[in-house]
């Protein structure tokens, strides 16, 4: 086998290899699970969001419940001190009596808040728990397709391990000068850096090559190094 047939075979392995991750890379359940992704980001948000609505609203209730239960404590006092007999002054009586009627209307107001603030409250607390529901499907969902994704992986890094492999044994009976030279070229030509000359064209960038370029480069000895002239390549006779 010459320099070039065993370049070729690098190249055949190269081609394979970068199809191998190319597909690795474009695999239907990575772009899947992407929207999958997104959906969940998406979610969390709102889930967020909703959250914050709801938890201000139970902070509101507490407070609001809070300042029902001061009131309470202070009509308490005050009917204690306007039954228990240790006021006798009318006028102190009426006062106490106008401020116990002033504290009731006001508790009375405040538990229309707080019922207010509950009837507010129960359909987000639902709202977050269907949202969280709906996260942990989505959760089930992704963790299934990275499963299969990781499974598609593994495969395919075991076909890219024995092109590898080849790639490496042909690599072995390339002159280092001329692999310098294909990686280069494979470099800045789309991963093709040799291509065989068919007929007249180059199968690197399939131009038909002109009929004195064809004869010269058949003309050239076999262990020359010809490139293509229209894209450059290392042409393989």
């Amino acid at each position: 086998m010459t320099n070039f047939e065993a370049l070729l075979q690098v190249q055949e392995r190269d081609t394979a290899i970068d199809q191998l991750r190319h597909r690795r890379a474009t695999q239907p359940e990575r772009s899947a699970l992407s929207v999958l992704e997104q959906r969940a980001a998406e979610l969390e948000a709102r889930i967020t969001q909703t959250s914050a609505r709801r938890d201000a609203v139970a902070a509101r209730q507490t407070q609001l419940e809070g300042e029902v239960r001061t009131l309470d404590a202070r009509i308490q006092e005050l009917e204690r001190r306007l039954y228990s007999g240790t006021v006798s002054a009318s006028r102190e009586l009426q006062a106490i009596s106008a401020e116990v009627t002033s504290l009731k209307r006001r508790r009375s107001s405040v538990e229309d808040e707080v019922l207010a603030a509950m009837e507010e409250g129960e359909p987000l607390s639902r709202q977050v728990e269907a949202l969280e529901a709906e996260r942990d499907e989505l959760d089930s969902e992704s963790q299934a397709m990275r499963a299969v994704l990781a499974e598609a992986e593994v495969a395919i890094d075991a076909e890219i391990a024995t092109e590898s492999t080849a790639r490496t044994g042909a690599a072995g009976a390339v002159p280092p000068e001329l692999m310098r030279t294909y990686e280069g070229l494979r470099a800045r030509l789309d991963g093709i850096g040799a291509a065989r000359l068919v007929g007249s064209s180059c199968s690197g960038c399939h131009l038909v090559l002109p009929s004195a370029e064809v004869a010269r480069v058949k003309k050239e000895p076999p262990d020359a190094l010809v490139f293509c002239d229209q894209c450059g390549r290392i042409l393989v006779r």
